[in-house]
Protein backbone atom coordinates (compact mmCIF):
# COMPACT_ATOMS: atom_id res chain seq x y z
CA UNK A 1 0.00 0.00 0.00
CA UNK A 2 1.33 3.45 -1.02
CA UNK A 3 1.99 5.82 1.95
CA UNK A 4 3.15 9.61 1.39
CA UNK A 5 6.64 10.45 2.82
CA UNK A 6 5.50 13.88 3.47
CA UNK A 7 2.54 15.56 4.81
CA UNK A 8 0.43 17.69 2.69
CA UNK A 9 0.66 21.44 3.46
CA UNK A 10 -1.96 23.84 4.06
CA UNK A 11 -1.69 25.47 0.37
CA UNK A 12 -1.43 22.53 -1.45
CA UNK A 13 -4.41 20.88 0.06
CA UNK A 14 -6.67 24.18 -0.30
CA UNK A 15 -5.61 24.29 -4.37
CA UNK A 16 -6.77 20.41 -4.37
CA UNK A 17 -10.16 21.76 -2.77
CA UNK A 18 -10.88 24.41 -4.76
CA UNK A 19 -13.24 23.16 -7.20
CA UNK A 20 -14.59 20.54 -4.58
CA UNK A 21 -18.20 22.92 -3.98
CA UNK A 22 -21.42 22.73 -3.02
CA UNK A 23 -24.25 23.46 -5.40
CA UNK A 24 -27.72 25.19 -5.06
CA UNK A 25 -29.96 22.60 -4.51
CA UNK A 26 -32.81 22.53 -7.75
CA UNK A 27 -36.25 24.44 -6.88
CA UNK A 28 -39.66 24.38 -8.32
CA UNK A 29 -42.99 25.88 -8.22
CA UNK A 30 -45.95 23.52 -6.71
CA UNK A 31 -48.62 23.70 -9.21
CA UNK A 32 -51.23 23.39 -6.72
CA UNK A 33 -50.51 26.29 -3.94
CA UNK A 34 -47.07 27.83 -5.81
CA UNK A 35 -45.37 27.92 -3.18
CA UNK A 36 -41.57 26.68 -3.98
CA UNK A 37 -40.61 23.00 -3.70
CA UNK A 38 -37.54 21.18 -4.01
CA UNK A 39 -37.88 18.83 -7.71
CA UNK A 40 -39.05 15.82 -7.48
CA UNK A 41 -40.13 15.72 -3.80
CA UNK A 42 -44.57 16.30 -2.61
CA UNK A 43 -45.05 19.68 -1.20
CA UNK A 44 -44.84 20.46 1.93
CA UNK A 45 -47.44 23.14 1.91
CA UNK A 46 -50.24 21.18 0.16
CA UNK A 47 -49.27 17.48 -0.20
CA UNK A 48 -49.20 17.17 -3.98
CA UNK A 49 -46.86 15.89 -6.05
CA UNK A 50 -47.20 16.79 -9.78
CA UNK A 51 -50.58 18.12 -9.79
CA UNK A 52 -52.15 14.72 -7.74
CA UNK A 53 -52.72 14.72 -3.84
CA UNK A 54 -50.12 12.44 -2.48
CA UNK A 55 -52.15 11.26 1.22
CA UNK A 56 -54.95 9.17 0.67
CA UNK A 57 -57.24 11.54 2.62
CA UNK A 58 -56.46 14.06 0.17
CA UNK A 59 -56.81 10.87 -2.96
CA UNK A 60 -60.62 10.60 -1.37
CA UNK A 61 -61.23 14.49 -1.40
CA UNK A 62 -60.21 14.86 -5.01
CA UNK A 63 -62.53 11.89 -6.08
CA UNK A 64 -65.70 14.00 -4.44
CA UNK A 65 -64.31 17.18 -6.28
CA UNK A 66 -64.07 15.48 -9.56
CA UNK A 67 -67.22 13.81 -9.37
CA UNK A 68 -70.30 15.98 -9.53
CA UNK A 69 -73.72 15.66 -8.08
CA UNK A 70 -76.41 14.80 -10.81
CA UNK A 71 -78.46 17.30 -12.14
CA UNK A 72 -81.55 17.28 -9.99
CA UNK A 73 -84.45 15.14 -11.57
CA UNK A 74 -87.96 14.78 -10.66
CA UNK A 75 -88.55 11.55 -9.36
CA UNK A 76 -86.33 10.61 -6.33
CA UNK A 77 -85.45 7.54 -7.71
CA UNK A 78 -82.33 9.39 -9.74
CA UNK A 79 -81.62 10.75 -6.55
CA UNK A 80 -80.36 7.69 -4.66
CA UNK A 81 -78.06 6.82 -7.21
CA UNK A 82 -76.25 10.38 -7.01
CA UNK A 83 -76.12 9.79 -2.98
CA UNK A 84 -74.20 6.28 -3.35
CA UNK A 85 -71.80 7.52 -6.18
CA UNK A 86 -69.41 9.61 -3.55
CA UNK A 87 -69.94 6.24 -1.21
CA UNK A 88 -69.06 4.13 -4.40
CA UNK A 89 -65.73 6.14 -4.78
CA UNK A 90 -64.69 5.99 -1.35
CA UNK A 91 -64.85 2.22 -1.23
CA UNK A 92 -62.62 2.13 -4.12
CA UNK A 93 -59.87 4.04 -2.66
CA UNK A 94 -60.22 2.03 0.56
CA UNK A 95 -60.10 -1.12 -1.73
CA UNK A 96 -56.89 -0.25 -3.35
CA UNK A 97 -54.82 0.54 -0.11
CA UNK A 98 -56.52 -2.84 1.67
CA UNK A 99 -55.57 -4.95 -1.56
CA UNK A 100 -52.87 -7.30 -0.50
CA UNK A 101 -51.15 -9.99 -3.42
CA UNK A 102 -51.98 -13.27 -2.59
CA UNK A 103 -49.13 -15.61 -0.50
CA UNK A 104 -47.53 -17.60 -3.08
CA UNK A 105 -47.30 -21.15 -1.67
CA UNK A 106 -44.67 -23.99 -3.32
CA UNK A 107 -44.99 -27.34 -3.66
CA UNK A 108 -42.69 -30.26 -2.70
CA UNK A 109 -41.25 -32.15 -5.62
CA UNK A 110 -41.37 -35.39 -5.37
CA UNK A 111 -39.97 -38.03 -8.06
CA UNK A 112 -42.24 -39.99 -10.34
CA UNK A 113 -41.63 -43.23 -8.29
CA UNK A 114 -43.03 -41.54 -5.40
CA UNK A 115 -45.84 -40.34 -7.14
CA UNK A 116 -47.20 -43.71 -8.58
CA UNK A 117 -46.63 -45.69 -5.47
CA UNK A 118 -48.04 -42.89 -3.32
CA UNK A 119 -45.21 -41.67 -1.11
CA UNK A 120 -45.15 -38.24 0.32
CA UNK A 121 -41.36 -38.08 1.00
CA UNK A 122 -39.26 -38.23 -2.18
CA UNK A 123 -37.25 -41.23 -2.69
CA UNK A 124 -33.62 -40.79 -1.24
CA UNK A 125 -30.74 -41.38 -3.44
CA UNK A 126 -29.01 -44.80 -4.00
CA UNK A 127 -25.62 -45.46 -2.42
CA UNK A 128 -22.98 -46.87 -4.79
CA UNK A 129 -23.02 -49.92 -3.04
CA UNK A 130 -26.95 -50.62 -3.12
CA UNK A 131 -26.71 -49.71 -6.92
CA UNK A 132 -24.17 -52.67 -7.46
CA UNK A 133 -26.29 -54.94 -5.40
CA UNK A 134 -28.98 -54.17 -7.78
CA UNK A 135 -26.87 -55.11 -10.98
CA UNK A 136 -25.65 -57.42 -9.58
CA UNK A 137 -29.55 -59.57 -9.03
Amino acid sequence: MAVPKKRTGHSAQGKRRANWKATKPETTVCSNCGQPVLAHTVCTACGYYKGEPVRLKDKAEAVKEVKKPAKKAKSAKAEAPAEEAPKAAEAVVEAEVTEEAPKKTTKKRTTKKAEETGEKKPAAKKTKAEKKEESAE
